[in-house]
Order: C-alpha cells, then structure tokens, then sequence
C-alpha cells in the first residue's frame, strides 16, 4: 500500500526546491517550504540531489492534495459529488473518479492515502538518464567539479555526442 509522505504535497515540496534551484543553503529553503533543515536534507538525499519532475507545472489539471482534503471533508458531511464540484470548480465527473479509485476497502475516502496512491500511480516508470547511465553521470560530475554550469555541460555534450542526445530526445 502507498504510504502518504509530506514529500508528495507539491505546494510545499516545490518550495524548497525552487529555492535550492536559487542557491540557497538547505536551511534557508527548508525555511521557506515551512519545515526543518532535517526534512529538507531528507528530501535532498531522498531524490538524489535532483529535483522532481512530479508536481511541476501541472496547471490545475490533477487534484491538489488541498482539493483532496475538501472532498474527504465535504464526504464526511453528506455533500454530493455534485455540491462538491461545484465549490471545487471542477467537473463532477473528476470527483465521481476521485472517490472510485481512491476509496478504501470499506468505501470510505481519506485525503492522505488517496494523495499518496495518486503520487505512485503518476510516477513516471522511466529512470532518469543520469540513474541509468554511470558514464553519463560521472562525466557530469566531473564538469560540475570543475564548476561548468549546467548550460556549459549540455553545451559540451551536444558537441561530443550529437548523435546520442538526438536520440535522448534533446534539442
């Protein structure tokens, strides 16, 4: 069963992210996502040091662990599928979805493990290049010891490999 982690909630997540992507120190962003320097090393340890794709730019198109929370709530008072849209701004359909697949065995509904089976199901079954390819990775860790910026490592790569990176998908 997947278990809910305050990793999965974007909002908050992303925060920190975005300020590491800035520079700041694991503290500072740890302080700006609302939690401490132990959970924002966590979370850098957790994904390797590499920010997540999941729960960027998704553009209101998946339910937020936010919306989640209002449905289970809204549930609990005997609203309908219906009420609940229309306060969320969201089709009913979406919420009729939202309680069918995410329902517990007794057909109750919990924000959190709904939120958590939600983050396995989108998890993208893909490794990231730098995972799967040892060369690759250690040939981008060496420029990053030399301190190349990123621009300047893509740059290097694309004339080393044009053939490879073609192939990757990149431009």
């Amino acid at each position: 069963m997947a278990r809910f982690s305050d990793r999965m909630v974007a909002e908050m997540v992303q925060v920190f992210w975005a300020a590491i992507a800035c520079g700041e120190f694991v503290t500072a962003a740890a302080a700006e996502a609302g939690t401490y320097r132990e959970k924002g090393t966590r979370w850098l340890i957790a994904e390797n040091g590499i920010r997540p794709r999941r729960g960027r730019n998704l553009k209101g198109r998946c339910l937020s662990f936010a919306e989640r929370e209002e449905i289970a709530l809204a549930r609990a008072r005997g609203e309908s599928m219906r009420a609940i849209a229309r306060r969320l701004g969201r089709c009913p359909s979406t919420i009729s979805r939202e309680l069918t697949r995410n329902a517990d065995r007794g057909g109750g509904y919990r924000a959190t493990s709904a939120h958590a089976l939600a983050y396995h199901r989108a998890s993208r079954p893909k490794l990231a290049k730098l995972v799967v390819n040892q060369q690759l990775r250690q040939r981008v860790e060496e420029d990053l010891r030399r301190r190349y910026s990123p621009e300047q490592i893509v740059g290097r790569l694309r004339r080393q490999f044009p053939d490879d990176l073609r192939d990757a998908g990149v431009r």
